[in-house]
């Protein structure tokens, strides 16, 4: 694809590389937009987790609902976006979000400046198709720069679990066990 300045880049839907055990569909990268944005659409099942709760230190992470709910951590607070919201998560803010058991979630998000996304996405597909194992998640954070913390928050809300601040080996147990990275197959 042209990444100078003086064309448009046009991605149609049908032709976007669909991720269907992530439930993403890729639009623009990195590569793409010559580093101005990352864009993708992910739909969430209701009652479906999205990433665990991240960081980001280079790139402001922003959501646009298209349809049904998400839930949302910022920091420490959790937001419910409804169809036509928007959300800016700015850097090193973490963040988490998934689809409340009640409805699904269709979402738009962009990342920018843009990150290198889409190897990020193809890898979390070859997990949850059993290809690969959800250390390697782990292992590339500084690569896609995705930083995955803790969020006793995040617990609380979603699973109704209490405990105090996770150490790391306690966090990465979890994070391994994380239904987000079981294989699955798709819908």
């Amino acid at each position: 694809m042209d990444t100078t300045n003086d064309r448009a880049l046009l991605v149609r839907h049908q032709e976007a590389e669909r991720l269907d055990t992530m439930g993403v569909t890729l639009y623009a990268d990195h590569g793409t937009t010559g580093g101005a944005l990352s864009a993708n659409r992910t739909y969430l099942a209701a009652g479906t987790d999205g990433p665990p709760p991240h960081f980001h230190t280079t790139s402001a992470e922003a959501f646009y609902l298209l349809g049904g709910t998400l839930r949302v951590l910022a920091g420490t607070d959790v937001h419910i976006l409804t169809e036509g919201d928007f959300l800016l998560v700015p850097p090193y803010l973490p963040h988490a979000w998934a689809a409340p058991a009640d409805a699904p979630a269709d979402v738009l998000v962009l990342f920018t400046p843009g990150l290198e996304r889409f190897d990020y996405f193809r890898l979390g597909d070859r997990i949850r198709r059993g290809e690969a194992h959800p250390a390697e998640i782990l292992d590339a954070q500084e690569r896609f720069d995705n930083h995955f913390v803790d969020s006793p928050v995040w617990r609380q809300v979603q699973n109704a679990d209490f405990r105090a601040p996770l150490d790391s080996a306690a966090h990465r147990a979890d994070f391994l066990a994380s239904t987000v990275f079981q294989a699955r197959q798709p819908d």
